[in-house]
């Protein structure tokens, strides 16, 4: 079964991070059959050195955009680059478990009728062997039906998508900041069908700016057009969404940086080490 691996780099991305990711993705087994990576507009010069050496030894298949046009236009881009049946994600900066496409091709073997299949993720600070949480998303097709109606059903980094059911769903497209969760909205309506897996797929880096990015104005807004969007289509009924609308104003605008993050780490994230096997 021959998948493709589609990533996104832009101008923060590290190259010692991208390095790491990368080894993790080289030791997979079934290895992917391609590699995809978008450059979302200029990137560092030790970015470009590193990617371009990976390029010419044929390891990596490059798509360069003159600007930065943000993660949804730019995986568009990239998916248009993307020969296999199936597009695994990743994120530049986080690492694969070792045996991560061993298992996820494993389970799409026996359930052939599934079109999104991603799994648990570990978050950590500067080492993997350093975990702040673990975020566990539901498995079966009506469980990650039901918990998209509050919050995001998939952990965007472990999926892997079939390409036809993704541009059946008219592929990724722009949300800023949401980009998947937009995408996971539109896949339900075009009737796809989802799944997740029990195990960690993911190393996660995390830090306080992650929670920062995750609050403001900006974001609380994209999510609430998310939920309107939803609400419209009627994946959610008027009292889900003002109840969303509620407490993301709450999360995202009324609460200092340190509160939300004691507020993600106590109530939305696990806080047990998972074992990956």
């Amino acid at each position: 079964m021959e998948y493709s691996m589609l990533m996104s780099v832009y101008k923060n991305t590290k190259a010692s991070e991208l390095k790491e990711c990368m080894d993790s993705i080289f030791i997979q087994n079934p290895a992917p059959k391609e590699i995809v990576i978008v450059e979302d507009g200029p990137v560092s010069e030790d970015v470009a050195q590193y990617l371009n050496a990976l390029q010419a030894e044929g390891k990596v298949k490059l798509v360069p955009l003159q600007e930065n046009v943000g993660l949804g236009r730019a995986l568009a881009a990239g998916t248009e680059h993307c020969s296999c049946e199936w597009i695994a994600r990743m994120d530049s900066d986080d690492i694969c478990t070792p045996d991560r496409m061993e298992k996820q091709i494993a389970y799409l073997k026996k359930h052939s009728d599934v079109d999104v299949l991603g799994g648990n993720m570990s978050e950590f600070i500067d080492e993997p062997n350093n975990t702040v949480g673990v975020r566990d998303v539901p498995l079966e097709h009506d469980a990650i039906c039901k918990y998209m109606k509050k919050r995001c059903p998939f952990n965007h980094m472990t999926v892997i998508i079939r390409k036809a059911a993704l541009e059946n769903a008219g592929g990724y497209q722009h949300w800023h900041y949401n980009e998947d969760s937009y995408l996971w909205a539109r896949m339900y309506l075009s009737g796809a069908k989802f799944a997740n897996i029990p195990d960690i797929l993911c190393y996660v880096r995390v830090g306080k700016d992650m929670y920062r990015r995750r609050g403001g104005y900006k974001y609380y807004k994209s999510e609430r057009d998310l939920f309107k969007f939803m609400y419209k289509n009627k994946i959610i009924n008027r009292f889900e969404y003002q109840e969303a609308k509620f407490i993301r104003f709450i999360v995202q605008v009324l609460m200092p940086n340190s509160v939300r993050q004691w507020f993600f780490k106590t109530f939305a994230r696990s806080k047990n080490e998972r074992n990956t096997g």
